[in-house]
Formats: structure tokens, C-alpha cells, sequence
């Protein structure tokens, strides 16, 4: 029994030897054959800068050039609307009627005070003009011309003051009617007609003006630093593109006018402001969109050609070479296209040799055999033909 069980140990521990001699001469003639292996044939270019009108990338919000809450000037019952919620009204078009019947009667109250106090004041100059020559004739006293002289200028008073009466009651009157002080769109109404409004009241409707329109954005102080070194003293009225939420472009370009004097220190950004046209209302306040912000001037950057740029999990990523001529794996930042380039504005520089052609064979680290692209091109040409024959063969 017991020379049966060390057979069987023996059986077991001469299989696992075996098992364990087989992977270590697999792993030697892999090292061989890798050793044999002839190094992947590629092609490398230097990279090179290239005139590029940099552009930044930021949420906006779209935000009404004129935002007016419509209020009562004067106390009374608010008798009529003349519009609909959401209405497009113009400048100076009448939104409201209040009673204007208190108002019309202190109107022309006030009226009737100039007409008495100008015909009293008539009547006093011609007094005065008829004094003036008997006084000179020394037909009446010297008193009684300074006393109707002082009647007429206090008459002229009383009509100065009566038509400040006038004028502020006609104001008065005229705020009865409640007028939209610029074009735009109106909102909800808060207080509906029947109702007793004021001063203090509160707004009656809101009225956001719509053309044109502004889009606030925040840009990174390092951008904003870029965008300023980029464009120098060249700085006002940059290219502004506009994205709706569904990627679909607004078919005006804006132009970026504004920004903030400061950094917000919670956020690290500068305020940015554009202006867009919008003649068909197509944009509306407090709309979230995306923008794009374009430089002045360009800006020497880094391009690469796009074949030569691969991508993982972890973003963009080249092989360049190294003082050795071997491939490292360098991840890049790409800042849009040029054409068939990528721009990059981070990871590479211009000089970098990087390669473009032959990069699914490449190792990191590895040994590669540069051609130049028309090698590579007869290189390709062949490798069809001979996967065919080798097919043949099997």
C-alpha cells in the first residue's frame, strides 16, 4: 500500500517538473525568437509649429441687454392690459391703464389756475403801463407805481408757480398710462386689472429686451493669460460661435466685447461677455448654452498628423523617441483640428520626433528600424501577397 502512494507522489512530482521545465524552455525560446525578431519597420517625423487662432471652449448663459421691471408711478386701480403674457412689444408701447379720472380732474384744475392767473397778470400789466405815465406826469403818487409794480411780479410768481402745478399734473396723468421703456419680450403679469396699485406695489410684468442679446462665460485664468499673451493690445471684438444644447450651431457669430476687471477667487475665472445678434428671437434669458472663444491673432503651436495618434482609457497618446531612437508613450492634450493635424497644447514641443506610420508593431521602449515613407509604402504593397502565398501554402 504504501509503495503504491510514493508511486503516485513520485508520478505527480516528476508531472509538475515537467510542467515547470516546459514553461521555463518556452520562455527561452521566446526570448530568443524575440531576440531574433527583426525590429518593426516605422516612419518619424520631427513635429513643427504652425500658425493657429487658439480657441477656448466655456458654458455660457444667455442674459438679456436690458432687464426692467415694469412699475406703477402713481396710486389707483389698474383698469386695463393691453397685451399677452410673452408678447414682443416696442419702446413706448402702452402696457397698462390706470383710473385716470382723479388724475385728468387735478388736471384740469390745475389748467384753469394758469388761464385765471395769466388773465389776472394781463390785467395787472396794463395797469402797470397806464401808471408808468402818470407817474411820470406826477399825476399819482410814486407809491402807488411801486405797489401795482409789485402786484404784477407777484402775479408772474403765482403763473410760474400755477404752471409747475400744471406741468406736474399732466406727468401725473400721463403715468396713467404704464409704457414699455425699451423693445423686448414681457413676462408673467403680477398684478391682474381690478386691482389697487402703487409705487410700492412691486412690478406689474417684467420686460427682458431680446436684440440684441448678451452670453456670459467663464474662461481659466491660465486661458484667459494665453488668450492676453496671444492677442497683446489686439484684445477687443474677438470671434464668439454659440451651441445649443443639442450641438447645433447659432447661425450668428457673437463678438466678445467685455470682460471682468478681476479673477473670481472661488472659481479661478474671468468673466467673459459676447453680443449676439438675435432678430428672431432664437435665444432667451437664462438660456444655457456653449460657446467658443477665438483669439486675435495666431499662435506658433505644436501640430501632429492625426494617423499618428492613438488613444486608450486614459486619452490621446503618441510614441516618441527618445536620445536612444526608442519609442516612448507619451499622452498628449489636443486643443481641435487643423486640417489632417491634431493641435496639441500639451505634451509635445516643436523639435519632438514622433512616430507617424508602422505604430501596431511598436513596443514601448523597444527597437524600431526608421524608413523613410515611400520604403514604407513598397513595404505595404508586399505584405498582402506574401499573407497570400502563405495561405497557399496551407
Amino acid at each position: 500500500m504504501k509503495k503504491n502512494i510514493i508511486i503516485v507522489i513520485a508520478i505527480i512530482l516528476a508531472a509538475i517538473l515537467f510542467r515547470y521545465g516546459s514553461n521555463i524552455f518556452d520562455k527561452v525560446m521566446q526570448g530568443r525568437a524575440a531576440k531574433n525578431k527583426p525590429a518593426p519597420a516605422v516612419t518619424v517625423q520631427t513635429v513643427e509649429n504652425a500658425d493657429i487662432i487658439r480657441s477656448f471652449e466655456a458654458p455660457g448663459r444667455v442674459v438679456s441687454k436690458y432687464q426692467v421691471n415694469v412699475l406703477a408711478r402713481i396710486s389707483g386701480y389698474l383698469q386695463k392690459s393691453y397685451f399677452k403674457e410673452g408678447d414682443f412689444v416696442k419702446a413706448g408701447q402702452t402696457l397698462f391703464l390706470i383710473e385716470p379720472t382723479e388724475y385728468q380732474n387735478a388736471a384740469n384744475v390745475a389748467q384753469a389756475d394758469v388761464a385765471n392767473t395769466r388773465a389776472q397778470l394781463a390785467y395787472a400789466e396794463k395797469q402797470l403801463a397806464r401808471a408808468s405815465e402818470l407817474v411820470k406826469k406826477d399825476y399819482i403818487a410814486k407809491s402807488q407805481y411801486d405797489n401795482l409794480l409789485a402786484q404784477r411780479d407777484s402775479l408772474k410768481a403765482q403763473l410760474a408757480s400755477a404752471q409747475a402745478r400744471y406741468n406736474d399734473s399732466k406727468r401725473n396723468l400721463g403715468y396713467t398710462l404704464v409704457k414699455a421703456p425699451v423693445d423686448g419680450r414681457i413676462g408673467i403679469i403680477t398684478v391682474t386689472v381690478g386691482n389697487y396699485v402703487s409705487p410700492s406695489s412691486g412690478a406689474l410684468t417684467t420686460l427682458n429686451s431680446t436684440n440684441p442679446i448678451y452670453v456670459t462665460f467663464p474662461i481659466d485664468s491660465v486661458d484667459f493669460a494665453k488668450l492676453s499673451s496671444a492677442d497683446k493690445s489686439n484684445n477687443k471684438n474677438r470671434k464668439v460661435e454659440l451651441y445649443f444644447p443639442d450641438g447645433v450651431k447659432y447661425e450668428y457669430d457673437g463678438t466678445q466685447d467685455f470682460h471682468d476687471n478681476k479673477i473670481d477667487q472661488s472659481t479661478g475665472t474671468v468673466t467673459m461677455r459676447a453680443t449676439f445678434k438675435n432678430p428672431d428671437n432664437g435665444l432667451l434669458h437664462g438660456e444655457f448654452v456653449t460657446v467658443k472663444l477665438y483669439s486675435n491673432n495666431p499662435v506658433k503651436t505644436p501640430v501632429v498628423p492625426q494617423t499618428a495618434v492613438l488613444e486608450n482609457q486614459a486619452g490621446k497618446y503618441v510614441f516618441k523617441l527618445d536620445e536612444q531612437e526608442l519609442p516612448q508613450l507619451v499622452y498628449i492634450k489636443t486643443g481641435g483640428q487643423q486640417g489632417d493635424n491634431w493641435i496639441i497644447t500639451d505634451g509635445l514641443t516643436a523639435g519632438d520626433r514622433i512616430i507617424t506610420d508602422g505604430l501596431q508593431k511598436v513596443t514601448p521602449a523597444k527597437p524600431v528600424r526608421i524608413i523613410s515613407q515611400e520604403e514604407m509604402d513598397e513595404l505595404k504593397k508586399s505584405e498582402p501577397s506574401s499573407e497570400k502565398n502563405n495561405a497557399d501554402k496551407k
